[in-house]
């Protein structure tokens, strides 16, 4: 069973956290930010990453050199905010498959709510990772989760800036054989669900809505 929790604290990623944090920070600058932690923490989430052999030519010699096995990942993006981190990590892996699931957060319950689905096949066969901003009540990542097991998904990561203790435990009770990577743990839940003292609305601060 995987470590639940890998905090990523690399100090360039943690300054472009903070300016993700500040209120004035403009939504074009917001995503510059977003992908570029993507990018950052993909080094930490695929440290593991399938590898498989191809034959080159080197100036001197011939040689069978390692290269990432595209076929063996996939990466989902959870709408509309994932897809943020999404392309910071297709940007170090454009040979990656991408999976989007559309889940919106119910106002009064804070449940998740499925509106969109489009994933690759053979998910039990890839390494899978979940790619979402935040981390709050956890019921959107663990609705998520349950959906890619549903259709064959066995390898599952999810990799978040922020996240907060209550999603944590959350997240690790109904799913403690997904590994979960994140850049901070913050305080806590408001009333409202959101993280304290967190960025604000990611989906709403990348695309200026």
């Amino acid at each position: 069973m995987p470590d639940p929790l890998t905090l990523v604290d690399h100090p360039l990623v943690q300054h472009k956290l903070s300016h993700l944090r500040m209120r004035d920070t403009p939504p074009h600058l917001f995503r510059q930010l977003v992908r570029e932690i993507g990018q950052l923490m993909a080094y930490e989430v695929l440290r593991d990453i399938p590898l498989t052999t191809v034959p080159i030519e080197t100036p001197l010699t011939a040689m069978q050199a390692p290269v990432v096995d595209g076929k063996k990942l996939a990466l989902i993006s959870i709408l509309r905010a994932g897809n943020g981190l999404l392309d910071g990590m297709l940007d170090i892996v454009p040979v990656a498959k991408v999976g989007h699931i559309g889940m919106r957060r119910d106002p009064e319950t804070l449940e998740a709510i499925e509106y969109y689905l489009k994933l690759p096949d053979n998910l039990s066969e890839r390494l899978t990772v979940v790619v979402d901003p935040m981390l709050a009540t956890a019921n959107t990542a663990c609705a998520a989760i349950a959906r890619l097991k549903s259709a064959g998904a066995t390898r599952i990561k999810f990799a978040c800036v922020l996240a907060a203790p209550e999603g944590i435990e959350a997240f690790s009770s109904a799913h403690p054989d997904v590994a979960l990577y994140t850049a901070a743990v913050d305080d806590c839940l408001n009333d409202h669900g959101y993280i304290v003292p967190g960025l604000g609305d990611a989906g709403d601060r990348i695309y200026g809505t």
